[in-house]
């Protein structure tokens, strides 16, 4: 009986102190707790008394000190190329006040001259710098100038300029070619992403057709002929992307 008192003595004095043990734990997460509380509350309010980054005002500073309107897409078309393009256009034609003493025809910025030397690149940011160009357009002329090589995105680009003011030198070789992409994951997710890359494809078919002289029906012929079609500059002032050969 004594043996089993001594044992129960034990175990209420270790159970005593494991309670104290983790009496003192919490207090120690609770204190931590409040130390990270404070330290969330201090950087929300350096958040909050940190002023949202004004893009119009940076553009429009931009444009202030933009004295050229000739830009250049060389290279892989990327988010941060298409990102810069996408910044002048609206600092030339949207940001920069207009001119007041226009002429009858005359349009109130200045020509944009936009130099070419792509191998492509995102489908995406190839339709974004499109949708701007065709805004830009009812402001003022966009030049196009294909150089050296205009090829898959850089394609519709040039095409996408205003008719009569797009040029393209004469060793320039362009190409043009379906939409590529791939994928993949679970089978419902291919499908839907299948049809998105289809979806794309035909949009950049009517795109084409609408700023250049092919039809639905050639342009799918081309494509679906061969992976890469490739054109000289005269094939390409046949089809309706340049006007100009220099």
């Amino acid at each position: 009986m004594i043996n089993i008192i001594h044992k129960l003595a034990r175990f209420a004095k270790e159970k005593k102190k494991s309670k104290k043990k983790v009496e003192k734990k919490e207090e120690e997460e609770e204190e931590s707790s409040e130390d990270s509380e404070e330290q969330v509350d201090e950087q929300a309010e350096a958040q909050e008394e940190k002023p949202p980054l004004d893009v119009k005002a940076l553009l429009s500073g931009m444009a202030e000190e933009m004295e050229s309107r000739t830009m250049l897409l060389q290279g892989n078309l990327d988010e941060e190329k298409a990102g810069e393009l996408l910044s002048g256009f609206l600092a030339l034609a949207d940001l920069k006040p207009p001119r007041t003493d226009l002429q009858k025809g005359e349009m109130p910025y200045d020509p944009i001259t936009l130099y070419i030397s792509t191998y492509g690149g995102s489908a995406d940011e190839m339709f974004g710098l499109f949708d701007i160009m065709n805004i830009t357009k009812k402001r003022c002329i966009i030049e196009t100038i294909g150089m050296g090589k205009v090829m898959s995105a850089g394609t519709l680009l040039l095409a996408a300029g205003t008719k009569g003011h797009r040029k393209i030198g004469k060793n320039c070789r362009v190409m043009l070619h379906q939409v590529s992409a791939g994928t993949f994951g679970p089978l419902f997710n291919m499908t839907t992403e299948i049809d998105a890359i289809q979806s794309l494809q035909e949009s950049y078919i009517n795109a084409m057709v609408s700023c250049t002289d092919f039809s639905k029906r050639k342009l799918k012929s081309l494509l679906n002929e061969r992976v890469n079609v490739y054109l000289t500059a005269e094939e390409a002032v046949d089809y309706g992307i340049a006007d100009i050969i220099i």
